[in-house]
């Protein structure tokens, strides 16, 4: 299996890095990987740096598996929402670094972090499903109403309208935007300073907080009748 993520352990912050050379398209195997390292992540009982690579922090699904239909869609899907939804339950603060386009899947990843930084300049962040004569699924939706200004929700879910990282922030897309070169330093200072909060009570306020989203996300995954979650 090629590496397409990889894990850094460092001063107790684990950085989370995505790069297959391209897109970061979101693959079988690149859940797979995604998914050790949030294993090793809650085995060191460390906040993560979720990130990509340069320019791009994940364009989506991968395509051919989603044009190829079938049940490889169908699990793909779901693996995609399973990460989204142990990403808004984990345990320790999960800081999004997004190096540039974040669209679709790549969207809903950035939406179910603790904080999120994005990049100056013309990066896309955007759910283009509708865009590209896809019907947006019950669980996006729900991932998308739970973080998005009710005012921007229709513009992002419904019109497919693409937003840079600035316009972000008051759609509730993103919280900071630094310049690139700035970006990872950033985002580990923000890390380092979730460190510091009581990690039982951070843990226990963050399942209450997000008790309402996770339980729609359920009844949202069952009615877009994906199969049931794989084991890690």
């Amino acid at each position: 299996m090629n590496t397409l993520v990889s894990y850094q352990l460092e001063s107790s912050i684990a950085t989370v890095t995505m790069d297959d050379g391209k897109v970061n398209a979101l693959s079988p195997e690149m859940f797979v990987q995604l998914g050790r390292a949030f294993d090793q992540a809650e085995a060191d009982r460390a906040p993560v740096v979720l990130t990509g690579r340069q320019g791009v922090f994940s364009a989506g699904f991968s395509l051919p598996v989603l044009r190829a239909g079938g049940p490889d869609a169908a699990a793909l899907l779901r693996a995609g929402f399973d990460l989204a939804t142990r990403l808004l339950a984990f345990p320790a603060p999960v800081v999004i670094a997004c190096n540039g386009h974040a669209i679709a899947m790549g969207l809903f990843l950035v939406l179910s972090a603790d904080y999120r930084i994005g990049v100056t300049g013309p990066a896309k962040l955007t759910a283009n499903e509708v865009a590209i004569g896809m019907t947006l699924p019950y669980a996006a939706i729900e991932i998308c109403r739970q973080r998005i200004a009710p005012a921007h929700l229709p513009r992002v879910v419904a019109l497919a309208e693409p937003y840079t990282p600035e316009e972000g922030i008051a759609a509730g897309l993103v919280d900071r935007v630094v310049p690139a070169a700035e970006l990872q330093t950033a985002a580990r200072g923000v890390a380092t300073q979730l460190q510091a909060l009581d990690r039982a009570a951070f843990a226990a306020t963050k399942q209450r907080l997000r008790e309402p989203t996770l339980a729609a996300l359920r009844t949202a995954l069952a009615a877009d009748g994906f199969p049931p979650a794989a084991s890690r």
